[in-house]
């Protein structure tokens, strides 16, 4: 039996949620979010929390619902408080810059890399050297900042490169002669 399922999800104000049939549909200021149950998944709205339960027991059945009680939970999070990653350059002459929806990068490369922001993220660059990825849904978060941090992952030797604020780089020492 999962742990996770068996926890209620406590509403915050000013966050509403609707279940038709198999679609659960979030609402906050944030945002609204959407997703489709699986077949072994139910869930039950009462007054100020939701439960999430397995359709019949079993091990799998219990799994499925414990991932969709994590999945609607991050999405009463995301609409209501919303989620954030923060990004830091580390290099001589790396810097990025917010430009509308194209995040401009220089990351040491002959040219300059642009990516395009995706729609439901903000970008911010609050110095030169610092990128703030914030949305409310936590998957597209995550990916959008992987994506960013893919263009130059940092290395172990100088510790250049794009890396997560909270990240510890492992840092090798260099060939001796």
């Amino acid at each position: 039996m999962s742990r996770v399922a068996k926890n209620p999800i406590a509403m915050p104000s000013g966050v509403d949620i609707n279940v038709n049939g198999s679609e659960v549909t979030v609402k906050g200021s944030k945002g609204t979010m959407k997703i489709d149950l699986h077949e072994f998944v139910s869930v039950k709205v009462d007054d100020g929390s939701v439960q999430v339960a397995p359709v019949k027991e079993g091990r799998n059945e219990w799994a499925m619902a414990g991932t969709f009680r994590a999945l609607i939970n991050n999405m009463v999070v995301g609409v209501s408080a919303g989620f954030e990653k923060k990004l830091q350059l580390v290099g001589v002459g790396y810097r990025a810059q917010a430009k509308g929806n194209v995040l401009n990068m220089n990351l040491g490369f002959s040219h300059p890399v642009d990516y395009p922001v995706p729609e439901g993220i903000k970008i911010e660059t609050p110095s030169q050297t610092e990128i703030v990825v914030s949305g409310c849904d936590k998957q597209r978060v995550g990916q959008v900042s992987a994506e960013i941090r893919a263009y130059r992952p940092p290395e172990p030797y100088k510790g250049k490169g794009v890396r997560y604020a909270d990240e510890y780089v492992a840092r090798k020492e260099a060939k001796k002669k």
